[in-house]
C-alpha cells in the first residue's frame, strides 16, 4: 500500500471536483478558461483538506521510530532480570511491573494502512502550494478582471485588467516590501532565497489567518443556530418571507437598472449604424435585442455627416455597465428562483404536517428529473415522514453535535499554546489515539475536524448580506463571476486554515516549541522564526478573538447594529420585520397564483390537442385533396381560360388556410379559473358563456365558427 492511498485519492478528489462543478457551473455556456481554472483552484484546495490527514498519520510513525531508535525495547532485558532475580520475588515483581510499563510506552511501531515513502510529500505539497498561490492571487484576479472588462479587444481587456488589478498587487507588494525591510535591518538576519520564500509565505498566511478568525467567529455560533431555528415550525418559513421581500426590492431594482443601460444601448445603436466601425456592443439579452431592432430603422450608411458618433472610450465604458447590468438581473433572478422554490417547499411542509393520509402532496411539480433512487426508495410516504416528522429532530440533534463541536474549537483555539498540561481538546484526542497507533481514528478525526473548519469559513462568505453579490446556485445557475472568485477564496483560506489546525493538535514546532517530527505540509511553511513576532505572538494571541466574535454572533450585535443603522435585517421584535414578512408573504402567494395559471394553461392546451388532434389530421388530409383538385382544375384551365374561376379558386385556398393556420397556432387566454362553469347546461348552450373558451363548445359540425 505504499504511496497507494496518496494516488487513490489524488484520482477520487479531482472527480469529486469535477462532479461540483458540473453540479453549479454550466459546461455549455462558460468559457473554457474560467471552467479550467475553477476546476483547478477546486481541486487544490480538496486536495490539501483530503491529503492532509494522510500527511499527520505518516508523521505519527516516523515520530514513533525516532523514538525507539533513541529508547531501545526493555523486552529482552526481562529474561535476564527474571534470572538474577529467581530468589527476590519482591524485586522481581517491580522489576516486572517496571518492563511492563515501559514495554506499554514503547510498543512497537506499527506502519499505517496510507503510509507514504519519504521524499513524496514535500514534492507533492511544494506543487500543490505554490500553484493554489499563483492561481489566488495572480491569475483568477486577473480573469475576473478581463471577464468584467468592456473592452472590445484582447489588449483593451487586458490592459483594464492590469489597471484593475494595481492596486491590490500593489498592497501585496507594499506587505512583502516592508516585511523584508524588517528582516534586512535585522542584525542576526541574512537575507537568503529560503528566508524570502518564508516571508512570502508568512505574509500569505497572515492575511489568511486575519479573514479566517472574522468569518470563523461568526459560523462557528451561526452553523448550529441555524439548524436549530430550521428544526423550529414555521421559524425558517418566516425568514423566508422576510429574505423574499428584501430580493424582491433588489430583483426591481436590477431590472430597473437594466432598462436604464439598454435605453442608453438604443440611443447609441440609433447614432450608429449597422456597418459603423464601433458597432461592436454586444452581450445584450435577447428580448432586448429584438425590441430594439423592431423599433429602429437600421439601414443607412455611416458616413452621414448630420450624425455625431460617441468615442470609443464611452463605448467600452458602456459595455462594462451592461456586463454588470445584465450579470446582477440574473443573479437576483438566480436567487428569486431558488427563493420561491424554497418558500413553496415550506408551505407544502406546512400543510402537509396536520395530513392524516402520511402522504406528501406538493403544490406544484418538481421541476428537477427524478432520479431513480427517488422513484423507488423516496416515495410520497417516506417524504411524508422525513418533512414532518423525522426532519425536526434530527437538526435538532445535529445542532447540538455542531454546537459541541463549536465549543471545543473555541476552547481549542484559545489554549492551543499550553503544550504543559496539554489544554487543546484536539490534541488530546489526537495524543490518545497515537499511543494506540489507532492511524484511521487520526485521519478520520482530522478531516472531520477539517471538513467543520471549511464549511464554518466558506458558508459564511454566501451567507452574510455584504457578500451577497456571489452566491453558488446548483443545478448549473452559478455565474462565471461567482466561481472565480469562490476559487480565489478557496486558496487563499484553506493553506492558513490547515496550518492553524496543525497547531490546534500540536503538530507545528513553531507555536508549540516542541522538539518533534513536523509534517512535510509544515516543511514547505519554512520556519516562522524568521519572524518571531508573528510566530510568537499574532499566529498564537489572534485566534483568541474568536471568543470574542462568537459572543457578538451569538447575541446578534451585528444585527441589531445594522438595523439600527438603517439596513433592513431579520430581527424577530421588529415592527419592519413584520412588515417585510407580510410583504413577502404576498409576494409568494401571488407567484403561486401566477404558477397555478400557467398550470392550468397548459392543462387547456392539453385537452384542447386531446379533443381536436383528430379534427386537425382530417382537415390536413381534406387541404391535401383540395390542392390536389385544385392543381388539376389549373392544369385544365391552362388549355381554357377562365380569369373568374382562377381568381375564387386562389380566393377559396387562401381562405381555407389561414383559417387552418388559425387552428394550429391558436392556444387560449389565460382566463380567471374562477370564472368557470361546470353546468352541462351552460356546456351545451350556443350562446357564449363568460369565462368559457369558444374553443371548448361542444358544437364539432362548424369548427371554424369559434376561432
Amino acid at each position: 500500500m505504499s504511496g497507494a492511498a496518496l494516488g487513490i485519492e489524488i484520482v477520487v478528489v479531482f472527480f469529486l471536483a469535477l462532479f461540483l462543478l458540473h453540479r453549479y457551473a454550466d459546461f455549455r455556456k462558460q468559457q473554457r478558461m474560467v471552467l479550467f481554472g475553477t476546476l483547478l483552484a477546486w481541486y487544490l484546495c480538496f486536495l490539501i483538506v483530503f491529503i492532509l490527514p494522510l500527511d499527520i498519520s505518516t508523521t505519527i510513525y516516523k515520530q514513533c521510530k525516532i523514538d525507539h531508535e533513541e529508547h531501545p525495547a526493555v523486552l529482552p532485558v526481562i529474561p535476564l532480570l527474571s534470572n538474577q532475580t529467581a530468589g527476590n520475588s519482591t524485586m522481581f515483581a517491580y522489576i516486572l511491573t517496571l518492563c511492563v510499563f515501559l514495554d506499554s510506552v514503547l510498543k512497537v511501531c506499527y506502519k499505517p494502512w496510507s503510509y507514504i515513502p519519504d521524499g513524496i510529500m514535500p514534492v507533492f505539497w511544494r506543487v500543490v502550494y505554490w500553484t493554489s498561490q499563483c492561481l489566488t492571487w495572480l491569475l483568477l484576479p486577473f480573469m475576473q478582471s478581463y471577464a468584467r472588462s468592456g473592452g472590445f479587444s484582447i489588449t483593451g481587456k487586458i490592459k483594464t485588467a492590469l489597471i484593475e488589478n494595481a492596486i491590490y498587487y500593489g498592497t501585496y507588494l507594499l506587505i512583502f516590501g516592508s516585511l523584508l525591510i524588517y528582516v534586512a535591518v535585522h542584525p542576526q538576519w541574512h537575507l537568503s532565497w529560503y528566508e524570502l520564500q518564508t516571508i512570502g509565505i508568512t505574509a500569505a498566511n497572515t492575511w489568511g489567518l486575519f479573514l479566517l478568525v472574522l468569518l470563523l467567529g461568526y459560523g462557528l455560533v451561526e452553523i448550529p443556530r441555524s439548524y436549530w431555528n430550521a428544526s423550529r415550525r414555521g421559524h425558517l418559513l418566516i425568514k423566508t418571507y422576510f429574505k423574499a421581500a428584501k430580493l424582491m426590492t433588489e430583483k426591481a431594482d436590477a431590472q430597473e437598472n437594466l432598462e436604464d443601460v439598454m435605453e442608453e444601448v438604443r440611443k447609441v445603436q440609433e447614432s450608429i449604424k449597422y456597418n459603423h466601425p464601433l458597432r461592436k456592443i454586444d452581450g445584450c439579452p435577447v428580448d432586448y435585442q429584438e425590441k430594439m431592432g423592431r423599433n429602429m430603422d437600421d439601414y443607412e450608411d455611416f458616413d452621414d455627416k448630420q450624425n455625431t458618433y460617441p468615442s470609443e472610450k464611452s463605448l467600452v465604458k458602456l459595455h462594462k455597465q451592461v456586463i454588470y447590468a445584465v450579470q446582477r438581473h440574473n443573479r437576483t433572478r438566480v436567487q428569486w428562483l431558488i427563493l420561491l422554490q424554497q418558500a413553496m417547499h415550506l408551505e407544502d411542509v406546512a400543510k402537509n404536517e396536520t395530513s392524516s393520509a402520511h402522504q406528501f402532496v406538493r403544490s406544484f411539480p418538481s421541476t428537477e428529473p427524478t432520479s431513480w433512487l427517488s422513484r423507488y426508495f423516496y416515495t410520497p410516504t417516506v417524504e411524508w415522514y422525513w418533512e414532518c416528522l423525522l426532519k425536526h429532530w434530527f437538526y435538532r440533534l445535529l445542532a447540538v453535535v455542531l454546537s459541541l463541536f463549536s465549543v471545543a474549537v473555541v476552547w481549542s483555539e484559545c489554549t492551543f499554546f499550553s503544550t504543559r498540561p496539554v489544554l487543546s481538546l484536539f490534541a488530546v484526542f489526537i495524543q490518545l489515539a497515537e499511543r494506540d497507533y489507532n492511524y484511521l481514528y487520526i485521519e478520520m478525526a482530522c478531516f472531520i475536524t477539517i471538513f467543520f473548519l471549511c464549511t464554518c469559513v466558506y458558508s459564511t462568505v454566501f451567507r452574510i448580506r455584504v457578500f451577497n453579490y456571489y452566491y453558488l446556485a446548483s443545478h448549473h445557475q452559478t455565474d462565471a463571476y461567482s466561481l472565480q472568485f469562490s476559487g480565489m477564496l478557496f486558496c487563499r483560506l484553506t493553506p492558513p486554515l490547515c496550518l492553524n489546525f496543525l497547531g490546534l493538535i500540536h503538530m507545528d514546532s513553531a507555536i508549540s516549541h516542541q522538539q518533534k517530527e513536523q509534517t512535510a505540509y509544515t516543511s514547505i511553511m519554512g520556519s516562522m522564526r524568521v519572524l518571531s513576532f508573528i510566530a510568537n505572538g499574532f499566529y498564537i494571541y489572534y485566534p483568541m478573538l474568536i471568543l470574542l466574535l462568537c459572543i457578538a454572533t451569538y447575541f446578534s450585535l451585528g444585527t441589531r447594529c445594522l438595523n439600527l443603522l438603517g439596513f433592513q435585517q431579520f430581527v424577530g421584535d421588529n415592527e419592519m420585520t413584520s412588515d417585510l414578512i407580510d410583504e413577502g408573504k404576498e409576494l409568494i402567494r401571488r407567484e403561486k397564483r401566477k404558477l397555478q395559471r400557467i398550470e392550468d394553461g397548459e392543462n387547456r392546451r392539453r385537452e384542447w390537442k386531446e379533443r381536436y388532434g383528430n379534427t386537425r389530421e382530417d382537415t390536413a388530409r381534406n387541404r391535401i385533396r383540395n390542392e390536389a383538385a385544385e392543381m388539376t382544375e389549373t392544369n385544365y384551365s391552362d388549355t381554357v381560360p377562365n380569369t373568374r374561376q382562377a381568381k375564387y379558386s386562389r380566393t377559396g385556398r387562401g381562405t381555407e388556410r389561414d383559417s387552418i393556420e388559425l387552428l394550429q397556432d391558436a392556444e387560449p387566454l389565460d382566463f380567471n379559473a374562477e370564472t368557470l362553469s361546470d353546468d352541462p347546461l351552460e356546456a351545451g348552450s350556443t350562446r357564449h358563456v363568460p369565462g368559457r373558451y369558444l374553443s371548448m363548445s361542444s358544437s364539432r359540425s362548424r369548427i371554424f365558427d369559434d376561432v
